[in-house]
């Protein structure tokens, strides 16, 4: 029995959208396990019901200490992203991401701006070194109140004397309507980056812990 191309026409739907539910699934959460997923972070509750939550991870074989100073020194005009800075610098973010530890941005404060862009920035929100990092805001260019709230965190849990786990979580919290259509499209973005910056990380922590 052949089928009519209606019939084929929505097997292939159904196969795409299934595909996609999965694959957003799984980038939503690359790295991280089952525990992680619903452990309770440090920063959390300024975003207590969030819309959309990722929460990504990666083993770095180097100590806590050894990674904190990567972490600390994020940031636009500091350390970087670690990620693509071609990409990012081809909309103007101005991304240079540092390849040595600079003892002059080895310090955030809490309500310290840390820059994506030079004129976009989040405000440090908890600073607890050498374990956690969380920035909080709304970035949206061109406007100085953005459709949601946001948190970035970095959290550091040693998982041995020489191993830490490295886990990066993004809350987003919609308050205007039409920011989910915003927000959700660039998820496969926020991944690429997230997973070259979480490898990016790695390796300097990894490379330096080594000397």
């Amino acid at each position: 029995m052949t089928r009519t191309p209606r019939v084929s026409s929505l097997a292939a739907s159904l196969i795409i959208v299934t595909a996609t539910a999965v694959l957003r699934r799984r980038q939503l959460r690359w790295g991280a396990t089952d525990a992680e997923l619903i452990d309770v972070l440090p920063g959390d509750d300024l975003v207590s019901d969030p819309d959309l939550t990722a929460t990504r991870a990666i083993t770095i074989h180097a100590g806590v200490d050894d990674v904190w100073p990567w972490i600390v020194q994020l940031g636009q005009g500091r350390g970087g992203f670690y990620s693509y800075d071609g990409l990012e610098n081809l909309i103007g973010c101005d991304i240079h991401s540092a390849l040595q530890i600079n003892p002059d941005w080895q310090h955030l404060d809490v309500g310290d701006a840390v820059r994506l862009a030079p004129e976009l920035a989040l405000k440090v929100a908890v600073a607890k070194p050498p374990r956690t990092l969380v920035l909080q805001g709304g970035v949206l260019p061109g406007t100085t109140v953005a459709p949601y709230d946001f948190t970035w965190t970095f959290h550091l849990s040693p998982a041995s004397a020489s191993t830490t786990r490295l886990v990066v979580r993004e809350r987003y919290a919609y308050t205007r309507w039409w920011a989910r259509l915003m927000v959700e499209p660039l998820t496969v973005v926020s991944f690429l980056m997230s997973h070259r910056m979480l490898r990016g990380i790695r390796d300097r922590a990894e490379q330096s812990g080594h000397r």
